[in-house]
């Protein structure tokens, strides 16, 4: 079985948000896109000071044929994690202030059945030969495929920490009011 990683994407937030709201937006978002999601990981390492430290790593899958299968790794370092009461329009509601860093590893799986690579020689063989046949639509359909549905996550994550920006990056250089 071959994998084919893609570059990482991360992204940094210090502040106040639902710990909750986040979960529940990936969880969505991978039931919105067929993936089956699975936590693999979880240290919570004994509050300081300044609050207490997470690290997780969520997985999710998906089967996208026979032959290629989607994972996307997620990975979740937290500090100084604390619950903050705050009140939202006259309601209390719980909240996290944290500092994070998220990790989102795509990995492109090639024979995850493993048909080719648990085979004869001859099953290895023609697990090589489609291999190479394959590498061109490999990356440039699936690998690009996968990779722009990290940015969509990366994206809903920007959305949900407020880190988007509200007006168009050229609004008024090119003559727009």
């Amino acid at each position: 079985m071959a994998s084919i990683p893609l570059n990482p994407i991360t992204l940094r937030y210090n502040g106040l948000f639902d710990f909750d709201g986040m979960y529940a937006a990936i969880i969505d978002w991978a039931k919105n896109y067929g993936y089956l999601w699975f936590e693999r990981s979880y240290k919570h390492k004994v509050p300081g000071p300044q609050g207490a430290e997470l690290e997780f790593e969520w997985v999710m899958t998906k089967n996208i044929t026979e032959y290629i299968n989607y994972n996307i790794l997620i990975i979740v370092h937290t500090w100084d994690t604390k619950e903050v009461e705050v009140e939202i329009d006259g309601k209390k509601k719980k909240l996290t202030q944290s500092r994070l860093y998220i990790i989102l590893q795509g990995t492109l799986e090639i024979d995850w059945q493993k048909r080719f690579a648990e085979g004869g020689k001859m099953a290895k063989l023609l697990g090589k030969w489609t291999l190479k046949v394959k590498t061109p639509e490999l990356e440039g359909v699936y690998a690009d495929q996968l990779y722009y549905r990290l940015w969509n996550l990366h994206a809903l994550l920007k959305k949900f920490f407020d880190l988007q920006s509200k007006k168009h990056v050229y609004k008024g250089y090119l003559g727009e009011g």
